[in-house]
């Protein structure tokens, strides 16, 4: 198994600090500039700290806005976090949602993989609860919030027992959902093929769509996702300055 983290992503509501850095790379934790300093912590090296401690050591990256910081900066978080990594280009990053990032990686989704949003600070617990849940036929388990309290621009979810994800969606009433996915996804490796088929449905249908509306494909033809709840922990999505100022503090807890 190895990680993957789609970094392609703009961020244009994060600028100026993505005027120059992909989302991925903007600082979390210490000094800021613009350029992003030397020692300071990003999403993605949260992440790839993350992989290590769960003692992976290969991992993909997505890469397609501002991708030379990310190629600048390869051997050094290789050295780093004791990583191997491949990065692996997205020609419509600028273009197309992420359904297609995800696609771009298909080839490294036969390794099996769990896959980390490169916006998302949370702590590694969420990895091993993932780890924890392999087992019983599961091949694709999404990590679910079910404490926190949601709205609408969360990606919501409906499980069932023994069912699975029943639908995916941000367009949903807040009320009818189990929890929120937080963008952490285990896939084993047998799960890859039917995946990234359902993936090229869903951004040959819009390429405006979501991966999770490629899990949603998956479902509605009569493929299993699981889900496995993360408990009470504190992590959030990036998109803006307030969930920067959100991902700084949390950050300074692990």
């Amino acid at each position: 198994m190895i990680g993957l983290v789609l970094a392609a992503g703009a961020g244009r509501r994060l600028r100026p600090h993505t005027d120059t850095l992909p989302k991925a790379l903007v600082p979390v934790v210490g000094p800021e500039g613009p350029e992003g300093a030397a020692d300071s912590l990003t999403v993605l090296d949260l992440t790839l700290a993350n992989f290590a401690e769960i003692g992976l050591t290969e991992v993909a990256v997505v890469v397609g806005y501002r991708k030379e910081a990310v190629y600048a900066r390869k051997d050094a978080l290789e050295r780093t976090y004791g990583l191997k990594l491949t990065l692996i280009d997205n020609d419509k990053a600028e273009e197309w949602n992420n359904a297609y990032s995800l696609w771009c990686a298909r080839d490294v989704l036969g390794h099996g993989v769990i896959l980390a949003n490169g916006d998302t600070v949370h702590p590694v617990s969420v990895e091993k609860t993932l780890l924890a849940a392999r087992g019983g036929g599961k091949r694709i388990v999404l990590a679910l919030d079910t404490v926190k309290q949601l709205a609408d621009e969360e990606m919501k979810v409906v499980a069932e027992p023994g069912r699975g994800v029943r639908r995916i969606t941000k367009l949903m009433d807040p009320a009818q959902a189990t929890g929120e996915y937080i963008g952490v996804t285990l896939i084993e490796g047998e799960a890859a093929a039917e995946l990234a088929d359902a993936l090229k449905t869903t951004f040959e249908r819009d390429p405006d769509l979501y991966y999770e509306d490629g899990y949603q494909e998956l479902v509605d033809r009569g493929f299993t996702i699981d889900v496995a709840p993360i408990g009470d922990v504190a992590w959030v999505e990036i998109d803006n300055h307030d969930d920067l100022a959100k991902g700084r503090v949390i950050a300074c807890q692990y």
